[in-house]
């Protein structure tokens, strides 16, 4: 199977086209005094869905894709409630929030049938490595003062 990019991944792409809508058309709405509040957190939440997709797609096994989704996931509703905010305090008007909510949904819709796929899917399950845990040491291998 030849290896595919992130950017071939249609949730990353819409992530990327939402993280570009929320710079290009909510954050120039913004009152000067939210650009280090509430602006600076949309465009850290907006980058991080998208970031998140493709570091997990740069992971071999299934299972660290799936937790860099979750991430994703977290993220996004991240974005989400920081959108509901800025609608909520009269930065944002209905018809862009109404888009921005949508793509939102989308998204989410198509991370949760990514995750499903790759959990099905099991990459990497057969690989060296694939199954080692770290565990931590008991506490008896722990020096808590020196005598």
């Amino acid at each position: 199977m030849a290896e595919q990019s992130f950017e071939t991944l249609k949730v990353w792409q819409l992530s990327h086209r939402l993280m570009l809508d929320i710079h290009q058309k909510l954050l120039p709405l913004l009152p000067k005094e939210e650009k280090f509040g509430l602006a600076d957190q949309m465009r850290r939440s907006s980058k991080s869905v998208g970031a998140n997709i493709a570091e997990g797609a740069g992971r071999f096994y299934y299972m660290d894709n799936v937790r860099f989704c979750y991430m994703a996931r977290g993220s996004l509703d991240e974005t989400l409630n920081h959108l509901l905010v800025s609608k909520d305090l009269g930065f944002c008007k209905k018809e862009l929030y109404d888009e921005l909510r949508a793509q939102s949904e989308e998204i989410r819709r198509l991370l949760n049938g990514y995750i499903t796929w790759l959990k099905t899917k099991k990459i990497g399950l057969n690989e060296p490595g694939a199954n080692l845990a770290v565990h931590e040491l008991p506490a008896e291998y722990f020096v808590d003062h020196i005598e």
